[in-house]
């Protein structure tokens, strides 16, 4: 599949939360202010659709949006290119990278510790 753009990524994340929507409740909960254009939403998630990110079903002229792959196959996904494209696959570059940049408490590596003793 092709990446998503943020603004894209964005908007798949109102359809996971939504589950399904038209264009028009995509805009009413988008928290932007002046909200934007219907044609450009609408532009947007046609994209998504050849995207193969959603699927519609047609009522007329009017088309309700869903999401074809959930938010954890999606997360799969970028997360694989992520980790291979940065960390170069190797896990003990990504945490070391957590640990550094993220600051992790102390609770976070006891919590990390845990779930590497349970595999």
């Amino acid at each position: 599949m092709e990446e998503l753009t943020k603004t894209e990524e964005r908007i798949m994340q109102i359809f996971w939360k939504l589950q399904k929507a038209f264009v028009k409740d995509i805009i009413d909960v988008l928290d932007d202010e002046p909200k934007p254009p219907y044609n450009t939403i609408s532009s947007i998630v046609r994209l998504l659709e050849r995207k193969g990110y959603l699927k519609y079903k047609a009522y007329g002229k009017t088309y309700e949006y869903f999401p074809a792959i959930t938010k954890e196959e999606y997360a799969k996904t970028t997360f694989s290119k992520l980790f291979s494209g940065y960390f170069d696959s190797s896990p003990a570059s990504l945490l070391s990278f957590m640990v550094r940049e993220e600051q992790l408490s102390e609770q976070d590596i006891e919590e990390i510790k845990k779930i590497i003793n349970q595999n």
